[in-house]
């Protein structure tokens, strides 16, 4: 218990010390459109053409929706399972920038679909892998700016996302 603790009061200090940096107004407005990136309309239109230029028999399109088919329930049962409160709720006098769309924080959905979604694009196209995963950081980053997550909570959305996009492609380049 003692580790958990120690996490979340370094979890609370980096969260802080962001939320108060000079540069977070700054920050904010350019994340808020970061953040929209992921909400996930842009997989949609990934998966909509991969129907379309490549048929359902589409190797890239299997990964993808296996990715999806697993990483959605794991996310799910970790956020409701854990409960962890946004900083809204767990710090004192503290309002996020935007309204999360639900109650728990970890881990970060945002990010692990965008980690995912980096992975699985940068397999299959690995020119853009660099900067595929420099978006996916930055939709990690700008939750934590947007105050509705912490920290942690984006780290764990990166390894479920990178984890989940591994093991649909071993599914499914075997």
């Amino acid at each position: 218990m003692k580790l958990l603790y120690s996490i979340h009061k370094y979890d609370v200090f980096m969260f802080t010390w962001l939320i108060n940096a000079r540069m977070h107004s700054t920050l904010t407005k350019a994340s808020r459109y970061i953040s929209k990136t992921g909400d996930g309309q842009l997989y949609l239109v990934i998966i909509g053409l991969l129907y379309w230029s490549e048929g359902f028999e589409s190797p890239f399109l299997h990964a993808v929706l296996l990715a999806f088919l697993i990483e959605r329930p794991i996310y799910f049962v970790l956020k409701n399972g854990l409960k962890r409160n946004r900083p809204q709720a767990a710090l004192q006098n503290f309002r996020s920038t935007i309204t999360p769309s639900d109650k728990f924080s970890f881990p970060s959905g945002h990010t692990s679909a965008a980690f995912m979604m980096a992975t699985l694009l940068g397999y299959y196209l690995p020119p853009l892998m660099i900067l595929l995963y420099c978006w996916a950081a930055l939709v990690g980053f700008s939750r934590v700016v947007l105050g509705v997550h912490f920290p942690t909570d984006t780290l764990v959305g990166v390894i479920l996302g990178i984890g989940t996009a591994l093991f649909s492609l071993g599914q499914i380049v075997i």
